[in-house]
């Protein structure tokens, strides 16, 4: 008889690999969608499953938690059944031995105190608290609230005029948006649950790149009011957009040369075409924005503001972040906003045969260390204190950057400049080891090792960017670290008819969230001037038809090989072809007629 035997994976370790998937897609696209309450409820109801039994705090305590919360979702409970949720799961969480008892005990301390009105609710109304008709997940993972399933659908009727319509009802930049969006939409995406969830950005890009016709909106009636706006990025466009729709006429005051703001002055042109966005830009501008470029606005804004019915500061955050490090005033220690505000004015630096450090792990760092490499930079490092699986760039940036020899340097934390006559020799740096958590991410710390110097001729920094609000702040705006304070409406206090959007407002953000403060901003200057013009989608979505939901993988885009790009900034990737945009728009589970979505029709026809 055997003394040992090899382990195979039996039938029934197979059937329980599956649910487990199963169930991780589930959660991984439910974040929006379930009632806290009955999600809180599942969540211990598994975890009392996989209880040991040597713990009493878990064997009895989870089995205890799950009949409470039982009895608030079958409406037997009241206020003094909430109190024994929150003291049971305090207990459970305090005394458990192990993770399954202490983690379900944390997160039922979580909801219960995160998520209490909805537990109220529930005791009160019999009902789940949350709005149903808001429960298309990608719409509603998307910041603008762009309409998903609709122009899926109209994308797979082969209708891209009608697809870019419904797009711009709700953002004014598909063109932009189908090549950079950070696509937040698709992460909540139901498809996720039977394979892959929809390529919806490459579907945006694919409408925009094969329009059968050019159009343009229609306009409400003139009202004869001005509107002021401050910048000329996404937010700024966008309001301008929304208001020249609803009848007003808004002037755009950008202080650059150009136009787009960080579209143009933070993302090189390999991601986003300048040909594409100018393309873009002037279809906005036709539509009745004017402009007046090289105009900066500081001190004279009480003087532009009574020329102007309104004013809307969308000013973006431009501004560049210091290491504060020994040795940053060296020349050759640059910063990436810098770096990149000149790619965009077409002024191409000359990096040829130098070693280079790109300090910061966001989108930015790797767009500076990728156009580094495309300026003839001899070597590239990125350098970045946390591990790569911290970084907040985009996974697509970090991979295209490492294909194009940018070489990442992680668990590193920059501890000076090293320089000699005046000029960067090095980057010291001391390597860090990982630890507890610190603002939601893993902490490093330093670890018990020598510092080390990196040579090179140039030091990138890539930390975030500021906002330069001190013009407004010595004009009375109240500041909250750089960031202008408004009330809910945008409204900024102390200044009547002045309203203020964007990254200047919220700090810096993503494309698609400038974009809905864009729209947001219009609806309320439009409200303040007296108004209550409604932005309304004029086009008739495809009869929805259950064709089946098998099992299909998702459409990727390509990219050009890495040696090849690395030599030019033409666009790196490479969009869908007809073929497969249209069975990827075949795979939508539209979600706004099927599920929750179905009680309002799924979308807002009109805002």
């Amino acid at each position: 008889m055997a003394r040992l035997h090899v382990v195979e994976r039996s039938e029934t370790q197979a059937v329980m690999d599956g649910l487990h998937e199963a169930v991780e897609k589930r959660l991984s696209v439910s974040s929006l969608a379930p009632c806290p309450v009955e999600f809180t409820a599942a969540f211990v109801g598994m975890c009392a499953t996989q209880s040991c039994g040597k713990c009493t705090p878990c064997r009895v305590g989870l089995g205890v938690l799950k009949e409470l919360m039982d009895q608030v979702l079958e409406g037997k409970a009241d206020e003094h059944t909430l109190e024994l949720i929150e003291k049971t799961a305090r207990t459970i969480y305090l005394s458990s031995d192990c993770a399954i008892g202490y983690e379900a005990g944390s997160m039922a301390l979580t909801a219960i105190r995160g998520f209490r009105d909805d537990f109220e609710h529930h005791i009160k109304y019999h009902a789940c608290g949350f709005k149903q008709s808001e429960l298309v997940p990608c719409v509603s993972g998307c910041p603008a609230g762009v309409d998903i399933p609709g122009y899926i659908a109209l994308v797979e009727a082969g209708r891209y005029t009608d697809a870019v319509k419904l797009i711009r009802k709700d953002n004014p930049l598909p063109v932009v948006c189908g090549l950079v969006c950070e696509h937040p939409c698709e992460m909540h995406c139901r498809r996720g649950m039977v394979d892959d969830p929809m390529n919806i950005r490459g579907l945006k890009r694919f409408a925009t790149e094969h329009m059968e016709a050019d159009y343009k909106p229609k306009k409400a009636p003139s009202t004869g009011k001005r509107i002021a706006i401050i910048g000329g990025g996404p937010a700024g466009l966008s309001c301008a957009y929304y208001l020249a729709c609803m009848g007003h006429e808004p002037t755009i005051f950008e202080a650059r040369h150009h136009l787009g703001g960080m579209l143009r002055y933070g993302i090189p042109n390999y991601r986003l075409p300048r040909k594409r966005l100018d393309e873009e830009i002037q279809w906005l501008l036709d539509c009745g924005i004017n402009v007046e470029l090289d105009t900066p606005v500081t001190e004279n804004l009480p003087e532009i503001r009574k020329e102007y019915d309104a004013v809307y500061l969308a000013i973006g955050a431009h501004a560049d972040r210091k290491l504060g490090l020994p040795g940053e005033d060296a020349e050759g220690v640059e910063s990436a906003v810098k770096m990149l505000r000149a790619i965009g004015d077409e002024e191409i630096p000359g990096f040829t045969g130098e070693r280079i450090c790109v300090i910061g792990g966001g989108n930015v760092a790797m767009d500076v260390a990728r156009s580094a490499v495309r300026c003839h930079a001899k070597k590239v490092t990125i350098v970045y204190r946390r591990r790569v699986a911290d970084m907040t760039a985009q996974d697509e940036e970090i991979a295209g950057a490492r294909a194009e020899g940018c070489e990442l340097l992680e668990l590193h934390a920059p501890l000076a400049i090293e320089a000699e006559g005046g000029h960067v020799t090095g980057l010291r740096v001391q390597k860090q080891i990982i630890g507890g958590p610190k603002n939601g991410r893993p902490a490093p710390r330093a670890a018990e090792a020598s510092e080390e110097v990196i040579p090179c001729e140039r030091v990138l920094v890539a930390i975030g960017q500021a906002i330069e609000s001190r013009p407004f702040e010595e004009l009375g705006m109240k500041c909250n670290r750089g960031r202008i304070v408004t009330d809910t409406d945008g409204a900024v206090p102390g200044f009547d008819g002045v309203f203020s959007g964007g990254d200047c407002q919220s700090g810096p953000a993503t494309v698609i969230r400038a974009i809905n403060a864009g729209k947001v901003a219009a609806a309320n200057i439009d409200h303040y001037l007296g108004f209550d013009h409604q932005i309304v989608a004029d086009v008739e979505i495809p009869t929805v038809q259950f064709k089946g939901k098998n099992m299909c993988a998702r459409c990727e885009m390509t990219s050009r090989e890495a040696s090849e790009r690395v030599g030019d900034f033409d666009i790196v990737e490479h969009g869908l072809t007809p073929e497969e945009a249209h069975q990827e728009a075949s795979r939508c589970l539209r979600c706004d007629h099927f599920g929750y979505g179905a009680f309002r029709g799924g979308r807002i026809m009109q805002w």
